[in-house]
């Protein structure tokens, strides 16, 4: 597997020797002094370019980089949906070579880059044939720190997750699996998920990043709370599903709880005891029960 400097050296050689090719910048977490590097990072490139066509309708470039081992052009893809988007403004390349190396590669003519660089400030400049990159610091994460909840994020999250466990369980009354388990991800974890980032954000001052899709939940959490946390993930029993939910319940009741007494807000502990009766109750329910109460 090529290594750090055999990448760039590949990325920014093959720019130099094409004159379509006028500067290359990176983003991403390669360009963060925060996060460790690992064999499975991204090389998150935009080569500012001339004009994009060429590059779209000839792909025999991309030769250059190694031996592909499967290629995605997500401007294309539109899962079936009318997209309006500029192909002759921007376009990416996602590549993944047989030595399990992954390119990102966006180009972008001069307007469009002018419009977005520097905007993550997770950017580097590589190469800059004729000083089009504006001037910018140096790469930072700050713009990934977790953000301070205001008064009424932490309302609604609350109020969303004791409310929509309703569904959760009437999904598993009713032997919806898919329903129950797409219920359950999409609105129950995504308020844990958050409050988890808020508790994590508290105990660091707001200076950490929690990671895209919560990936570093497990450095900052307290073991005791990360072996809570990884319960909440269950198979498609039923048994181990409820057992989850409970778990899940009593870790966001002890996080939002610590979040409301930091922020001075006010935990919704009726709707919680409330809720947490209900779930009880219809998880005690027949499957042929005529009425809930």
């Amino acid at each position: 597997m090529r290594n750090e400097k055999e990448m760039l050296d590949v990325i920014v050689n093959f720019a130099k020797n094409d004159d379509r090719i006028r500067a290359v910048y990176m983003n991403g977490s390669r360009t963060n002094p925060n996060v460790q590097k690992d064999l499975f990072q991204d090389y998150d490139i935009v080569y500012v370019v001339k004009e994009t066509a060429s590059f779209i309708e000839d792909k025999t470039w991309i030769d250059k980089f190694g031996d592909l081992l499967m290629m995605q052009e997500p401007d294309k893809n539109d899962f079936g949906r009318e997209l309006e988007i500029d192909f002759n403004r921007s376009y990416g390349f996602l590549m993944l070579f047989k030595d399990g190396n992954r390119i990102d590669l966006h180009l972008q003519i001069e307007e469009v880059m002018l419009e977005m660089y520097g905007k993550d400030k997770l950017t580097l400049p590589l190469m800059d044939k004729d000083d089009l990159l504006p001037a910018i610091p140096c790469p930072t994460d700050i713009d990934y720190h977790v953000k301070k909840p205001s008064k009424g994020e932490y309302d609604s999250y609350t109020n969303n997750f004791w409310w929509c466990l309703q569904n959760v369980a009437k999904g598993i009354w009713r032997d919806e699996l898919p329903y129950a388990k797409l219920m359950f991800e999409y609105t129950t974890r995504d308020s844990l998920d958050k409050m988890v980032t808020w508790w994590i954000g508290i105990q660091h001052d707001f200076q950490v990043s929690t990671g895209k899709l919560g990936k570093y939940f497990k450095d900052y959490l307290p073991e005791s709370y990360w072996m809570m946390y990884k319960d909440t993930y269950s198979n498609s029993d039923y048994t181990n599903m409820w057992e989850s939910i409970f778990v899940t319940c009593e870790l966001f009741r002890i996080l939002s709880q610590d979040v409301a007494a930091h922020f001075h807000f006010t935990y919704p502990i009726e709707d919680d005891k409330n809720m947490t009766q209900f779930l009880k109750d219809v998880r005690r329910l027949p499957s042929n029960a005529k009425e809930i109460y």
